[in-house]
């Protein structure tokens, strides 16, 4: 009888289970801007763009943001069953006014229309800064981020569920609500359990203790071997390099090197070991091979510069870009802005050769690489584990820090990025993570009404790493 009762609860469970799917091609669509980012094809696959909402260049924008009618139609890989519709729209939800469905793909039922005083509910939201200044540095943008975004979610419910649905109509009137308009992504479901979007956070993370605040107006942390910190601080329309002697956790005096801060805007160091360093900052100009980074490494006590690093074919849209690099300076990482780019800021890597220079960039993926930025990588001791900064996935604000983990040598095969979760990540800008391996703690910055504050908490290896 024991044995019976198991299986009944398990067959209950199974029956009670959720069957979703997020649309996978195209069949119609009325309108498209085109190239990467904002493009019809961002609608596909799950939500990237949710919970958090909002601007977005991961979503579908329309042409006709403020008075057009629009047309979608999706397919989904396999039929099933339809008894729940879920159209995410991350600006100025509540402008869907029909949906259909259909069991071959061409000919269409309707089956939900918006009655006139039908509402989506949305969840109002206000941006009270731009996120996207640092350092009073103005970083690239795609656009204006609309004062007011209020995501929704417009989830149908049939009355009357569809079987074998293999592809789904959405039309939208966006003139029913001001404002610009963009769609993250179409779901179908068996269950009137509500649809939700994800965030793909590292397990464990939400227990995590709360980060302190350890400085104000620093960022870029490296640390060298736990025992020493370099951070950038603005002064004067400049950032200057300050070193500190670091005890668990606790910052020292500051020292001000003047080998390390030239007369430039920007200065900051990305890496650095016992015997080499990495600094940024260097006047360039794009068709030389450089790129704005110099190796330094220490003679007789003295930290030496050997040279800009030049990359064969570099190019950059902007004049910043972030790095990291391998224990052997072998392979180097880039956060750069190109022509080959998914959208915005993309992550490459680069193999040293025998000359000092190094090769044509390789893009990461696209698994890792969104439509919208990535920056700020920091690769781990394990040459396996990469920390980014993103706001091209599902989040929980602006910019959040995630996780990626190398599956193999090519070093073009990512595991699907991983949240570090709500405890680091809030709705703020969180940017320029670093993992102290040796006290196993992170440091990173966060971009508030406050303003740039720093920030570390206490991450077990166990948690991040893959070679603990």
């Amino acid at each position: 009888m024991r044995k019976i009762g198991i299986l009944l609860v398990m067959l209950g469970c199974q029956l009670q289970a959720q069957n979703i799917q997020f649309a996978s091609k195209l069949i119609k669509y009325s309108s498209d801007l085109g190239g990467k980012q904002f493009g019809i094809k961002r609608i596909l696959g799950k939500p990237d763009v949710f919970p958090q909402g909002g601007f977005s260049a991961n979503a579908w924008m329309p042409k006709n943001a403020l008075d057009g009618r629009e047309i979608v139609s999706v397919g989904f890989e396999k039929a099933q069953t339809v008894k729940q519709i879920a159209i995410f729209e991350n600006l100025n939800a509540g402008c869907v006014v029909a949906v259909s469905v259909s069991t071959d793909g061409e000919k269409f039922q309707t089956v939900w229309s918006r009655r006139p005083d039908y509402k989506t509910t949305v969840y109002r939201r206000t941006l009270g800064s731009d996120r996207s200044y640092y350092f009073g540095r103005k970083r690239r943008k795609i656009g204006e981020v609309p004062e007011i975004i209020n995501p929704g979610v417009e989830r149908v419910l049939l009355e009357h569920p569809s079987e074998n649905v293999i592809a789904v109509k959405i039309e939208f009137n966006f003139a029913l609500l001001p404002g610009a308009k963009q769609i993250d992504a179409i779901g179908i479901s068996d269950s009137e359990q509500p649809i939700e979007a994800q965030i793909n956070s590292i397990p464990s993370s939400a227990q995590l203790p709360n980060p302190v605040v350890t400085g104000t107006n620093s960022s870029i942390p490296c640390v060298q071997n736990g025992n020493y910190m370099y951070l950038t601080q603005y002064e004067n329309n400049q950032e200057v390099i300050y070193g500190y002697p670091l005890n668990q956790g606790t910052l020292g005096t500051p020292q001000k090197s003047a080998v390390f801060n030239g007369d430039y805007s920007f200065n900051y160091i990305e890496y650095a070991s016992d015997t080499f360093l990495l600094k940024g900052g260097l006047p360039y100009t794009n068709g030389t091979q450089e790129t704005g980074y110099e190796l330094f490494k220490k003679q007789d006590g003295q930290w030496v510069s050997e040279g800009p690093i030049k990359i064969a074919a570099y190019s950059n849209f902007d004049t910043f870009s972030d790095a990291t690099m391998t224990p052997d300076a072998q392979v180097l990482i880039l956060s750069i802005e190109s022509d080959f780019t998914q959208g915005g800021t993309d992550l490459y890597w680069t193999k040293r050769k025998s000359d000092g220079t190094y090769g044509l960039l390789q893009s990461l993926g696209k698994i890792i690489n969104s439509a919208a930025d990535e920056s700020a990588p920091q690769l781990l001791s394990d040459q396996k584990t990469l920390l980014f900064a993103s706001n091209g996935f599902s989040g929980y604000g602006s910019h959040d820090l995630y996780v990626s983990y190398r599956l193999d040598d090519t070093w073009k095969n990512w595991s699907e990025p991983q949240n570090l979760g709500p405890v680091i990540n809030t709705l703020d800008y969180e940017v320029q993570p670093f993992y102290d391996e040796t006290n196993e703690r992170l440091w990173y910055t966060t971009s508030s009404e406050e303003g740039v504050l720093l920030k570390s908490v206490a991450v077990p290896k166990t948690l991040l790493m893959t070679t603990k």
